[in-house]
């Protein structure tokens, strides 16, 4: 705490400005868009292994956050103050930074996959100026910070060795499916467990039970595509705008729709964000190539 106490001493309304426009580049959103845009319009590979990165890191993080389940800075502290704007996306507990997971496997993948190496270092001050924002904003501790970028880091670096790196055959894409499946139950099993002896709040059990819906999405969606559909991004700026504001827009609406419909329980939570990867995946490209699965 006594660095964010330093960090506190440091604020002026310029400087809360500027970290609160950075620290909106850890959104959930903004990742998501990102792979959209390569899966569906650009470098499908590269969408995998930022995909794996991202879900693997974020399941991971999501497990220690309801195992550890400490509170936010200014819960631990009263004395201490958190910047007021900041507060409306500092949900859920604080240890490790879920906006520090985020644009470490967005950035950090970008960093081992990309070949222009004068890319790395703008990669990594990005991932800095992020992990900082979340400090100086009092959102997370260093623990915090530095808890998810090692995290994540080494998901961005095993997922790129593991698929941009290397062609993996069907059984093995079959097993790497199966085994994020299985993580993905395990987190959800293991949510809904502290849930049910009410170690946590339902509202810490529902970001766990989004994070595997998704992941299961991803898994199953993963391997159908590279098994059954096999699409090829399409040629020209316009169409490639017109596929990726069409999809974005649909999976706004299902995902919007089905909670509407569901309500905002658990398992409606596990089954929206599943359905809404699964349009991602493989749904949307289903519509796009004609192809049917057999």
């Amino acid at each position: 705490m006594s660095f964010l106490y330093f960090l506190e001493q440091l604020r002026f309304p310029a400087a809360d400005l500027f970290f609160q426009c950075i620290t909106y580049l850890g959104q959930e959103v903004l990742v998501i868009a990102v792979i959209c845009w390569l899966y569906w319009c650009s470098d499908k590979k590269l969408a995998y292994t930022l995909g794996f990165s991202y879900f693997l890191s974020g399941l991971l993080v999501q497990g220690l956050k309801i195992t550890f389940r400490i509170p936010r800075p200014w819960i631990l502290d009263p004395e201490f103050h958190v910047v007021p704007s900041a507060l409306a996306d500092a949900t859920g507990y604080s240890f490790p930074s879920g906006h520090t997971q985020s644009i470490t496997a967005l950035l950090g993948t970008f960093a081992f996959c990309l070949k222009k190496k004068h890319m790395k270092p703008l990669c990594y001050a990005g991932i800095f100026l992020v992990g900082f924002s979340r400090m100086y904003l009092g959102c997370h501790t260093p623990k915090d910070v530095l808890t998810a970028f090692f995290i994540s880091l080494a998901a961005a670096w095993i997922c790129s060795n593991l698929f941009y790196q290397k062609e993996l055959d069907n059984k093995k894409e079959a097993v790497l499916s199966v085994t994020m499946i299985l993580i993905c139950a395990f987190l959800g099993i293991y949510a809904l467990y502290l849930n049910h002896i009410q170690l946590i709040d339902t509202e810490y059990a529902l970001d766990c039970l989004k994070a595997s819906g998704a992941g299961v999405g991803f898994a199953i969606g993963y391997y159908i595509e590279k098994r059954y559909i096999r699409f090829d991004p399409p040629v020209g700026s316009a169409k490639k705008a017109l596929r990726l504001i069409v999809g974005l827009l649909v999976a706004l609406l299902i995902k919007t729709g089905l909670k509407l419909l569901l309500g905002s329980g658990l398992f409606p939570a596990f089954f929206s964000y599943f359905v809404t990867v699964c349009w991602i995946l493989f749904l949307y490209p289903l519509l796009f190539t004609g192809k049917r699965i057999r």
